[in-house]
């Protein structure tokens, strides 16, 4: 079988395509929606293309080197081509991403202490993210895997863990920054337009790390206010007799030995506050679909789905009272 000869450059091209796919959708650091982001891209597109210049040149090199006249190939194997290609344009273009680096990322300057009124804390668990706001009252607002702001305004985040070293990354809106036990790292984040984002866990922490998502919801402001304060009131009274049924079973069982339902006797500390949890993008930390399926199958098989997170699965419901939990959850907007 003959090929023409740009079927090399086709065949490149074709398996190019699903990597140029992968660069776009809600993780992509490729579209920056955050003044972080956007000051981290350009420094992404130089180093590429410095990295892409130098792949081509020693490309280049090497087939003159191989196949090249005695002439050519005499002078690449000379001193100067081994001193000049391999120690001083190495030093010269290394300390000139470098230095740009620094500019860029504006390296010496304390973003932290950026002037903001908007502090949320977000604290990495086994393996969920805990978000705390501060209310219009000034309480502690507490909510898990999701993380809202205000379009086009600094909010300061605190970063914690209480267990091992987690690394929150949101790429459209900042750059990486590690969670340490004992410590709280800050950085200031600034979302420039309403936009649905996700974000990971870039550290490994343990069994179910790779499963550790969460997603960013870029808001207007009114509608940020708005949204602050339905999630600092206590959760909503159950308007179905299904809903009203799942709320006694979800008491009856102890799920309030874990969670915390505000407005109810559910105060536990272990698990994600559920007060609102009807209205998150996701369930399970960003791994699945808000509904009452969902939350249906989380119940009875969270460990296959998140293998090692530390609820148990309960097996021990009727087919009714399953549904009428989740319907309850799924009620908790």
């Amino acid at each position: 079988m003959r090929f023409g000869k740009g079927w090399v450059f086709r065949a490149i091209a074709l398996s190019a395509l699903p990597g140029i796919a992968s660069c776009s959708g809600v993780q992509s650091a490729l579209s920056p929606r955050g003044v972080e982001a956007l000051r981290i891209d350009p420094l992404f597109w130089t180093s590429a293309a410095v990295g892409l210049a130098v792949t081509l040149m020693v490309v280049i090199l090497v087939a003159a080197a191989l196949y090249g006249p005695p002439r050519w190939r005499e002078r690449l194997s000379g001193d100067r081509m081994l001193i000049g290609g391999g120690i001083v344009l190495p030093i010269i273009v290394l300390t000139g991403l470098f230095t740009y680096g620094l500019l860029v990322m504006q390296a010496g300057a304390v973003r932290g202490e950026q002037e903001t009124d908007a502090t949320v804390t977000i604290t990495g668990k086994l393996w969920w993210w805990e978000v705390v706001y501060e209310g219009p009252d000034g309480k502690a607002v507490l909510s898990a895997n999701e993380l809202r702001l205000p379009v086009g305004r600094p909010v300061r985040l605190r970063l914690e863990s209480d267990n091992v070293i987690h690394s929150f990354w949101a790429p459209q809106i900042a750059g990486k920054l590690d969670m340490i036990p004992g410590r709280t790292n800050e950085v200031v984040v600034e979302a420039t337009e309403p936009a649905v984002s996700r974000g990971q866990c870039a550290e490994y922490c343990g069994g179910a790390h790779a499963l550790m998502a969460f997603y960013v919801v870029a808001m207007a402001q009114a509608e940020y206010d708005a949204w602050l304060a339905r999630e600092a009131g206590p959760a909503v009274e159950p308007v179905s007799e299904e809903a009203a049924r799942g709320r006694e079973i979800f008491f009856e069982h102890g799920c309030g030995a874990c969670h915390q339902v505000r407005g109810t006797e559910a105060r536990g500390v272990i698990g994600p506050d559920l007060t609102h949890v009807g209205s998150r993008k996701s369930l399970a930390a960003g791994m699945m679909s808000n509904d009452a399926q969902a939350f249906a199958r989380w119940i009875v098989d969270n460990q296959h789905i998140k293998p090692e997170n530390k609820m148990p699965p309960f097996g021990q419901f009727s087919e009714e009272e399953l549904s009428a939990l989740a319907a309850y959850l799924d009620s908790l907007e």
